[in-house]
């Protein structure tokens, strides 16, 4: 009785002290992988350890600076690309994500390849703004947004700022051009 009350102890121990490994390309809303809305750029090598990242670093383009950072992975496939909230500040964190690899998806599998379709089957769509030349849809749970190239609208939708777009006018079969995500 002692052996089996000490086996099972020593069992229920060792599965709570398991964590699950956390998946490196699911998306919630305040993580993308290891990478949590926390880290700071600093942090980022460790972050990305088994990855290459590039920093893109440019000033006075139209009196715009740029911060960019790039995630490639190891064979050399542009994953990510982050900027930070605060420009050339190695304390800030990531304002703003673009999602490029659609290994990277929600757990509701949404990813960049994903139609428009999967996204209405899934998600709560807060709002759909209309641009110049895409349709932008927002999904607040998860601070993501995507774009929709117009050129898949229909026809009276791909001119007109001013027009409305409303879920019921972008076709299923719509494919996300953008995937992003935004922490700031």
């Amino acid at each position: 009785m002692k052996k089996s009350l000490l086996l099972l102890l020593i069992s229920a121990g060792l599965f709570t002290s398991c964590d699950k490994e956390q998946d490196p390309f699911l998306i919630s809303a305040n993580s993308i992988g290891h990478l949590t809305k926390e880290v700071q750029i600093r942090e980022l090598d460790s972050v990305f350890a088994q990855d290459s990242i590039v920093r893109q670093v440019s000033e006075g383009e139209l009196y715009r600076s740029n911060n960019e950072i790039e995630v490639y992975d190891k064979k050399g496939k542009k994953m990510l690309l982050l900027e930070p909230v605060q420009a050339f500040d190695s304390t800030s964190t990531i304002g703003f994500v673009q999602v490029l690899d659609p290994r990277f998806k929600t757990a509701k599998g949404l990813n960049t390849q994903s139609t428009f379709k999967d996204i209405v089957e899934n998600y709560n769509i807060s709002r759909i703004e209309n641009t110049l030349s895409a349709a932008v849809i927002f999904i607040d749970d998860l601070n993501i947004y995507v774009t929709i190239d117009k050129k898949q609208l229909p026809a009276d939708l791909r001119y007109d700022t001013q027009k409305r777009i409303t879920a019921a006018q972008i076709p299923d079969e719509a494919k996300i051009k953008y995937f992003m995500i935004d922490w700031d």
